[in-house]
């Protein structure tokens, strides 16, 4: 229990899912009255909460969620900052960092006080944890939640636009495309946002037909080519990409050369229609020249949709061996696992490249390619 007590206030989701998944139990009081779960949600990190809350379904009784959602809407109303003063008692400024959680997707700001620190993600929580227990917000109150942060990385936002999609219905469809005219590109931004959200959750109808593709694509297509801001447009394309319709290769071929790198960032994978094989003429022609871009980020996009590309051959193993002298360890990585299924020599002196790396962190089996390379070729 003192494990995942320190997993919670340290923010770390892996830790807390493998204490819980060997037995530790998150409603189990602690010496101060309180339980590992109401100090989850009180820390302001949603995904801790959500881990340590899926292992306690069966067993959370009325007052168990009375209490987690006093807890969660006290702190959300209060702010980061002036809950951590009420809960030390401290004076003094506070310490205040960006943070970027164990998901790699969702953003806080963790506030530092007395000793106890705190995410700014009660938004996030109370969200999250009013969609658990069936407590029905209407869309326009959760489209201001993601939108008080004015921040489409964090974690108020993205949880904001997930739950408005987890409900799959025509309601939230049209609260959230409401703001695709708006004026403010922050608006249009949640829009875009929440069209990716429903197609994330779209599950097949028994015809084989996912019901929110079609929407999307009639939405995402003309929106592709009028929008403006690129922060927009990156976010719409991010939807496109996962849509199947070849139109999304000729909106990815009519941006290769956009000035705002984001966006170029987008292209290979709206390409990438097949594991197997680019049906565009001109597709493999544009990832190699993307591959060459000034931007480290497009390059390193490039890699990540042709390392694991099953249709391999040698202009693909030439692209990828381009990527093994990038400073970013893991597009080499990548870029020698990429070679080594290609059967591409070069990932022998790619794997020499690679550096020194932290087995216990990294995924053993991209770090293997290039042995499991040379056993072929030894045997």
């Amino acid at each position: 229990m003192s494990v995942l007590r320190l997993a919670v206030a340290a923010f770390d989701g892996y830790v807390a899912d493998a204490l819980l998944d060997a037995g530790a139990d998150p409603l189990r009081p602690l010496p101060d009255g309180s339980t590992p779960l109401l100090r989850a949600v009180a820390s302001g990190h949603a995904r801790v909460t959500v881990a340590l809350l899926r292992h306690t379904a069966d067993r959370i009784t009325e007052e168990d969620r009375t209490a987690l959602l006093a807890c969660a809407r006290h702190w959300y109303e209060t702010g980061a900052e002036a809950g951590i003063r009420l809960a030390t008692g401290a004076t003094g400024p506070v310490a205040c960092r960006r943070f970027v959680d164990d998901s790699g997707v969702h953003e806080y700001h963790v506030v530092s006080l007395g000793g106890v620190r705190v995410c700014d993600g009660h938004s996030a929580v109370l969200t999250r944890l009013e969609a658990e227990f069936g407590v029905r917000r209407s869309y326009d109150e959760l489209i201001d939640r993601g939108l008080a942060r004015a921040d489409s990385d964090h974690a108020d936002w993205w949880e904001a636009a997930a739950v408005l999609a987890e409900r799959s219905d025509a309601e939230a469809w049209d609260a959230g495309l409401a703001l695709r005219s708006d004026p403010d590109p922050l608006r249009r931004r949640f829009a875009a946002d929440l069209v990716w959200h429903f197609l994330v959750v779209d599950r097949p109808a028994p015809s084989g037909e996912r019901p929110w593709e079609l929407r999307a694509l009639d939405v995402l297509l003309p929106w592709a080519t009028e929008e403006t801001d690129p922060t927009v447009l990156a976010s719409v394309l991010r939807g496109l990409n996962l849509v199947d319709d070849p139109r999304v290769e000729e909106v990815g071929l009519s941006l290769r050369t956009h000035p705002d790198p984001r966006i170029r960032v987008q292209v290979p994978s709206a390409l990438n229609r097949t594991r197997y094989a680019y049906t565009h003429p001109e597709a493999l022609d544009v990832l190699a020249a993307l591959g060459r871009d000034a931007d480290s980020r497009v390059r390193a996009s490039v890699c990540e949709v042709l390392y694991e590309f099953e249709g391999r051959g040698p202009a693909v193993a030439d692209i990828l061996a381009g990527f093994l002298g990038e400073n970013d360890q893991l597009v080499r990585i990548k870029a020698v696992s990429g070679l080594a299924e290609a059967d591409d020599p070069h990932c022998v002196e790619g794997a020499r490249l690679i550096g020194p790396v932290d087995r216990a962190e990294a995924d053993g089996w991209l770090l293997d390619a290039a042995e499991r390379y040379a056993q072929r070729h030894r045997g």
